[in-house]
């Protein structure tokens, strides 16, 4: 009986799927064995990196199956939502250890990663292959709004700290207040992003090509399910390994963050929102890739702000340095312009791309 289960199973799973699934669960191995061994810390770290990347790609795999039974909206709420649970078992590590400037710079990362990285690549890919793509417009004009909003919300308390204002004494306090706000907006944007629609419909022959690839349903929360158990062991153990790594490369903890543990962790969106686009599916593309920028700055923020005051010594507030401010300000804006039309070409993407490098290189001195 289970030598006939794993042949379905065999069958049910590509070559690519069976290499990315083996490449996690021997990495996370590897990473664990190091890290008991307290083997040389930069071996470690890229090792527990890559086996995050893999787990993350698995995840993202795995909603893949689930949500090709949904619309693209509601596939990249659910997309974002389960592909951000490295970066939230990362940000858990990351208070437990105190290290709070790598946090920030990696939250940061994270929506810069996605917003300007993640989604040029996708609109260079795609415009590449099939020239000016097109793709419903709501959806993203409104995650647009909600991300200008997380950016005034992370702009506020640190114009406050900088100026020395009254409200500069309670700092804790008003961060707490602000992430309770962002949470709110976050849930009241949920449906919005639900009624996203494909503004194409699928050819008969492409359709039953695509249903005939869908896993079980239960095959697909057994990976989730692992995956995601996964990543919870190999976060932990990339945290241990980051500090002593970052002595031994000497990087700053800025450029770290906002550059390597972002898209470590954010491995899933980096590869399904490129080959979403690269198939001629816009609509998808953008609704993964912006839902996981919107998600990161409305859910997991918020989140790990009010969860750094029951643990770790420090508390992670909304006051960051001015410089990943502007940054997040420069994101915002360019996104929004770009995506406001519906229409995206390769040319575009090239722009949010340069704009992702010339960030990135401004923080490698710290």
């Amino acid at each position: 009986m289970a030598r006939f289960a794993l042949r379905n199973v065999r069958g049910l799973l590509s070559r690519n799927e069976w290499l990315i699934t083996g490449g996690a669960f021997v990495l996370s191995v590897a990473a664990g064995v190091l890290t008991a061994f307290h083997t040389n810390a930069v071996i470690t770290f890229v090792v527990a990196g890559c086996a995050l990347a893999l787990l993350a790609a698995l995840v993202g795999i795995g909603t893949e199956q689930v949500g090709a039974r949904l619309g693209p909206g509601a596939t990249g709420v659910l997309q974002a939502s389960l592909g951000n649970l490295p970066e939230l078992f990362v940000g858990y590590f990351a208070l437990r250890g105190g290290l709070i400037p790598v946090l920030q710079a990696a939250l940061v990362g994270s929506i810069l990663g996605n917003s300007l990285f993640v989604l040029g690549l996708a609109f260079f890919v795609g415009g590449l292959r099939h020239g000016t793509q097109r793709f419903a417009s709501e959806v993203p004009r409104m995650i647009a709004t909600l991300t200008l909003l997380a950016v005034a919300a992370l702009t506020v308390p640190t114009l406050i700290s900088l100026l020395h204002t009254p409200a500069a004494s309670h700092e804790d306090g008003f961060s707490i207040v602000c992430a309770v706000i962002l949470l709110i907006v976050y849930i009241a944007s949920i449906p919005v992003s639900l009624r996203g629609g494909p503004t194409s419909v699928p050819e008969k022959g492409e359709e039953a090509e695509e249903v005939e690839k869908l896993w079980p349903i239960w095959l697909a929360i057994v990976i989730l399910f692992g995956a995601g158990v996964g990543a919870a062991f190999v976060s932990d153990w990339f945290v241990a390994a980051l500090t002593p790594a970052i002595d031994v490369l000497h990087i700053s903890q800025a450029f770290t963050g906002l550059v390597l543990v972002a898209l470590a962790s954010n491995a899933v969106e980096h590869a399904v929102g490129i080959q979403l686009a690269a198939k001629n599916k816009a609509d998808y593309a953008v609704s993964v890739i912006l839902n996981s920028s919107l998600q990161v700055a409305l859910g997991l923020i918020p989140v790990l702000v009010i969860l750094s005051f029951f643990i770790g010594s420090a508390h992670l507030t909304l006051v960051l340095p001015p410089l990943l401010v502007a940054a997040l300000g420069l994101t915002a804006l360019l996104s929004t312009v770009i995506t406001y039309d519906g229409e995206s070409t390769w040319l575009e993407g090239v722009a949010l791309v340069g704009l992702y490098a010339i960030i990135a290189v401004s923080f490698w001195w710290g």
